[in-house]
């Protein structure tokens, strides 16, 4: 089977554009190829992701792990765990890290909820 060659008449409405328009209109289609991974990037986030953000915050990993699965029973992870330390520490006037311990205790998360379905802020 031979393709045809059709590069002439699909390159027509590229033939006029300068170096420069050229390279503008690569990034413009690359953009538009990308933003549907960036805004599943920023919309959507993984076990795996908040449990790398509880590391970075100075829990372990096993600390992280609990944490991170206590949001997931509770259908909060979308709300980022880090995000949920860090409300629970300031409505609680604790430290991030002693917030993140009690919020290894299952029952510790009746006052998480609040906290993200339009209470106490």
């Amino acid at each position: 089977m031979r393709r045809e060659d059709d590069f002439e008449e699909r390159r027509k409405h590229l033939a006029n554009l300068s170096e420069s328009e050229l390279e503008a209109y690569f990034w413009e289609l690359a953009e538009k190829i990308v933003d549907p991974l960036v805004n599943l990037a920023y919309n959507n986030t993984t076990p795996s992701i908040e449990r790398s953000v509880l590391l970075r915050m100075g829990f372990s990993s096993i600390e992280a792990k609990s944490i991170v699965e206590n949001a997931i029973d509770r259908g909060l992870i979308g709300k980022g765990v880090g995000n949920i330390v860090y409300k629970y520490s300031k409505h609680k006037s604790l430290g991030i890290r002693e917030a993140g311990l009690k919020l290894i205790d299952p029952n510790s998360w009746d006052e998480v909820k609040p906290l993200f379905n339009g209470g106490v802020k």
